[in-house]
């Protein structure tokens, strides 16, 4: 799945500045994806509602129902994100890319069909004071972005990186003129249109991506629902890492002294939200790593390693091999846990002016200086996850992923029980504890590679 990787990479073999911020410019945009770049216009979308949408608290009901669209599609659609890439893998691997489209149409048609169907009794009784308009937004709003984190799982595998951040800008572009255009005489129910007619834009942009690059005699299939086809374990640790990333936002909104109701059932927490997203927006170029670093260095020579494994290498050759697979393992962690380091050096230079140019209170520095540390240590999460993937190291990847909510939990219900100060480090704390196991783990895996490899066959 990293053939996106590989093109970048032509980009960086120009040898010249241009060529090289290019490539870690597509990089960045396309690994961020949906999630980071939803939150620039989320962001954008508030900051040019102000004094145009009345009352001004329509504006934070409008954000706090896109975060909490977020939350839930993230977090159903996690049980298949992982299992279903995967599967695309396996029959890409197959050479059987014919059975590759019918499964993703059927995957969409349930996914979304489920979510909207679960959602319309919830937002019929839970919402009895919001608008008819209101209500339907939700339920197609939920459908849509469950459908745009399963349509993401072919990104890193396709190779026209400038058609993907083509559709990312048209699709963001739209969502953006569309708040803005239907707030005026909408309000709030204006600016969820907006996002949701934006969002589907986008969706069909992917889908209309993804014809080009799969193609099929059949329509729908469900074969990845027959026995072997997608991984429980995957499914599992999709749910668990999602939910890990998430369990800390939702206790802070329901925990009296932090949270409050905003709109229906939907809680949020004003001391705890704006520096946990801005905070996201750090991980950009460490994402751009990940992608370049990991999904090619690394699985170039992860291919070439089972290759000579496969085709019966001399001993030395898969060595070989192994030690560079190795090393570039060390290096893209490295990379990446350097390149987050300079962006929190630059967050902690420039929090200040960030905060006050966005008109948020600078009491807000000490918790996005965590955040941004912990938002730091999840990409680095991920790197190892992916590395695990990769090794088919699932029980490993399972571990992990049950770890970071259990400690997530634990942490931040200690920092809300300790106060003000300490809030965010429960978050920070449970990555640095998960990351650091991870570690280890992966360590050891390395050790004993060959041996396992050749064990298995």
């Amino acid at each position: 799945m990293a053939g996106i990787g590989f093109e970048l990479r032509k980009l960086l073999r120009k040898q010249t500045y241009s060529g090289l911020l290019q490539a870690y410019a597509f990089a960045g945009i396309i690994s961020s994806g949906p999630w980071v770049l939803s939150i620039i216009g989320i962001m954008l979308i508030g900051l040019l509602s102000v004094g145009v949408v009345s009352p001004k608290v329509a504006i934070s009901q409008f954000q706090v129902t896109v975060t909490y669209l977020f939350l839930i599609s993230l977090i159903s659609t996690g049980l298949v994100q992982l299992s279903f890439t995967r599967f695309v893998a396996d029959r890409t691997f197959a050479k059987d890319e014919a059975s590759i489209l019918p499964n993703f149409n059927g995957l969409i048609l349930l996914a979304m069909g489920l979510s909207m169907i679960l959602a319309l009794p919830c937002v019929a009784f839970l919402f009895p004071e919001q608008t008819v308009l209101y209500r339907l937004l939700f339920v197609m709003g939920l459908g849509v972005m469950s459908a745009i984190w399963i349509a993401t799982v072919f990104l890193t595998g396709m190779k026209h990186y400038r058609a993907i951040v083509l559709i990312f800008f048209l699709g963001y572009s739209a969502t953006l003129v569309l708040a803005l255009l239907f707030r005026s005489t909408l309000g709030m129910e204006g600016l969820l249109l907006g996002f949701v007619l934006g969002h589907y834009l986008l969706l069909m942009g992917m889908i209309w991506l993804i014809y080009r690059n799969y193609h099929s005699d059949r329509f729908i299939a469900f074969d990845i629902w027959k026995p072997g086809a997608m991984y429980h374990s995957l499914m599992v640790a999709g749910l668990l890492f999602n939910l890990g990333a998430w369990v800390d936002k939702l206790m802070f909104w329901y925990f009296p002294s932090t949270g409050q109701q905003v709109i229906g059932p939907l809680n949020a927490s004003v001391i705890y939200d704006f520096p946990i997203f801005l905070s996201y927006l750090s991980v950009i170029p460490g994402m751009a790593i990940f992608l370049v670093r990991i999904e090619t260095d690394f699985v170039e020579y992860y291919v070439k390693f089972y290759d000579a494994v496969r085709e019966g290498a001399t001993l030395d050759f898969i060595e070989r091999m192994r030690n560079h697979m190795v090393y570039h393992v060390q290096r893209g962690l490295f990379d990446i846990a350097k390149i987050q380091t300079i962006a929190v050096l630059i967050t902690f230079a420039l929090g200040g002016v960030l905060l006050e140019s966005l008109g948020i209170s600078t009491l807000y520095l000490p918790l996005l200086y965590v955040d941004v540390v912990g938002a730091a240590l999840q990409v680095v999460l991920l790197g190892i996850l992916n590395i695990l993937f990769y090794l088919d190291q699932r029980r490993s990847v399972v571990l992990l992923t049950a770890m970071l909510p259990i400690t997530n939990i634990v942490f931040t219900a200690i920092s809300l029980q300790l106060g003000a100060a300490w809030f965010g480090y429960g978050f920070a704390m449970a990555m640095l504890v998960t990351v650091l196991t991870g570690i280890w783990i992966l360590n050891r895996k390395l050790e004993v590679l060959e041996y396992e490899t050749f064990m298995l066959q």
